[in-house]
């Protein structure tokens, strides 16, 4: 079963970290454009309410939970109901996929990468975005899971782990990028984005089938 009932009951609550943290959001959004492809078509995975796939101009996106996806079609994104793990296109049908903190959220994410993998054409990429596991926010957010009605039933992954998982699926090339270099708190203006990984909490992996 998709983990959807906190999204759909605490939607406000979602979007108010995102005027909270508004750097860090904005740190984030500037990462994820660093790699996400400039042309074809593409999707975001788990689009939740549109807050990246509307700025980054993704017009498609897959998500579970209705309040959210009614809240991403108001930004103006296509929206259809579904999972990471039986996506609604056809094989080869895809330039581009982008999933942002959904990664520890799927319910099977072997499956949902070979879902991905099945559905992008030959070249094309996947981009992930998520909190390392083994990074300060990460270790922070894994802290604290408990006391977070949207991370109490997460897993969340280090940037080797999800390597690992797209390897499994099939998929090469891979690039990385990080952002996010103190604490939440102390986020009060856009962050740098620097290659690789293992210094920045927030970090954007793409990889090509």
């Amino acid at each position: 079963m998709p983990k959807t009932e906190p999204f759909e009951n605490f939607r406000e609550r979602y979007e108010e970290w995102f005027e909270r943290h508004r750097y860090a959001y904005l740190s984030e959004l500037e990462a994820v454009k660093m790699l996400l492809p400039r042309e074809g078509i593409g999707a975001e995975i788990g689009v939740g309410t549109g807050r990246f796939a509307a700025p980054l101009g993704v017009k498609l996106g897959v998500e579970p939970s209705r309040s959210m996806a009614d809240l991403a079609r108001l930004r103006g994104v296509e929206v259809i109901e579904g999972t990471a793990e039986d996506l609604p296109f056809e094989d080869e049908s895809l330039d581009y996929l982008l999933m942002v903190t959904t990664i520890c959220f799927v319910d099977d994410p072997e499956k949902a990468l070979k879902e991905a993998y099945r559905v992008l054409k030959p070249g094309g990429a996947i981009v992930i975005g998520f909190v390392d596991r083994e990074s300060p926010i990460g270790r922070e957010y894994e802290r604290n899971k408990e006391r977070s009605v949207f991370y109490r039933e997460a897993k969340f992954f280090s940037t080797a782990e999800v390597v690992e998982l797209l390897k499994k699926a099939g998929f090469r090339e891979f690039e990385f990028v990080q952002t996010l270099f103190h604490p939440l708190e102390e986020v009060k203006e856009i962050e740098p984005v620097k290659k690789g990984y293992g210094e920045g909490s927030f970090v954007v992996i793409k990889a090509v089938k």
